[in-house]
């Protein structure tokens, strides 16, 4: 029974905890709501009245939502839960849309109710993050960037297009599909990700230096990794920059280790013997190339599996 309540007990601690870890939803006090405290009194005025003209005119509902931070939750589910808190456009219309933007966080987001995702698609909403609210941001104008996003939308949701400063502001004269933006991923899970990618080919670039014949192929197989991955973790300009460092690091490594004693007597043994041993680690060719083993004397026996076994999930 003792270890039963304190099982309890620690139970209720981590969900009390999680309950208060989790951002808030505000009351919906009106079309625009600036619990962050970046707007001015003029602009609130006149996105309200933006706003409310548009509703007038075609029965959708937008409203804008500002918070200081959303504690680490996902910008995603954050503005989810808020929609349908506030319940956003008309019944059996569903032509709402939300505009949340994070400021202490550098997180903002356009929900789409299902009854507009035709009108403003995911691309639209996109782009207009992208181009038109973002390098406003970046400037610390969060009046200019939160009006002609508002006016962005409205826009297409009148128009059906952008208009044309969402192709021009923010792109630096580049078409659309050359703009790369930065992973949408909570912090957390980018740590937790670039610790396993950097990890995996992290090491296979370090055997890849140190191995005499079998790193160069290592070093020219890895550079779709090294563009890749970092890209889904850190954005396009930093994975450039990973890319570019692995392309000049890893052969002047590999330069500066061909000098070393212990890496010609590994070289040297491969060429003669067929074998060689680096780090612990031996390496050895033969007919069926160049293979990696830990110098212990266990070896399988030559049988094979049928397929049968198990596999799980957590």
């Amino acid at each position: 029974m003792k270890k039963a309540s304190i099982v309890l007990l620690l139970l209720s601690v981590l969900l009390t905890g999680s309950v208060l870890s989790a951002a808030d939803i505000p009351y919906l006090t009106g079309r625009v709501t600036d619990n962050a405290q970046i707007l001015s009194d003029a602009t609130r005025q006149s996105l309200t009245e933006t706003l409310k003209a548009h509703e007038e005119r075609t029965g959708n509902q937008i409203a804008v939502l500002t918070v200081p931070t959303i504690n680490g939750e996902s910008i995603e589910e954050y503005a989810v839960d808020v929609f349908a808190a506030w319940k956003l456009g008309q019944k059996g219309k569903d032509n709402g849309i939300l505009i949340v933007v994070v400021p202490n966080d550098r997180r903002m987001r356009i929900e789409v109710g299902y009854g507009l995702e035709g009108t403003l698609t995911d691309g639209m909403a996109g782009q207009i993050i992208r181009s038109v609210m973002t390098p406003r941001f970046k400037n610390g104008d969060y009046d200019g960037g939160i009006t002609d996003g508002v006016r962005a939308v409205v826009s297409v949701l009148e128009g059906g297009k952008l208009p044309q400063v969402a192709h021009k502001i923010g792109t630096s004269g580049k078409p659309p599909g050359l703009h790369l933006e930065g992973p949408d991923l909570p912090i957390t899970e980018r740590i937790l990700m670039g610790v396993f990618v950097f990890g995996l080919i992290g090491l296979f670039s370090v055997i890849g230096i140190l191995t005499p014949g079998l790193g160069w192929f290592l070093y020219f197989f890895l550079i779709p990794f090294w563009a890749t991955f970092p890209l889904m973790i850190l954005g396009s300009g930093a994975a450039l920059t990973c890319l570019i460092t692995y392309l000049i690091v890893f052969p002047i490594a590999k330069l500066i280790i061909k000098n070393t004693n212990w890496y010609k007597k590994a070289k040297k043994n491969l060429r003669i013997k067929g074998r060689g041993s680096i780090g612990g680690f031996g390496t050895s060719s033969g007919s069926s190339g160049i293979s990696w083993s830990s110098g212990s004397s266990f070896s399988g026996g030559g049988g094979s599996s049928g397929g049968g076994g198990a596999s799980g999930s957590w």
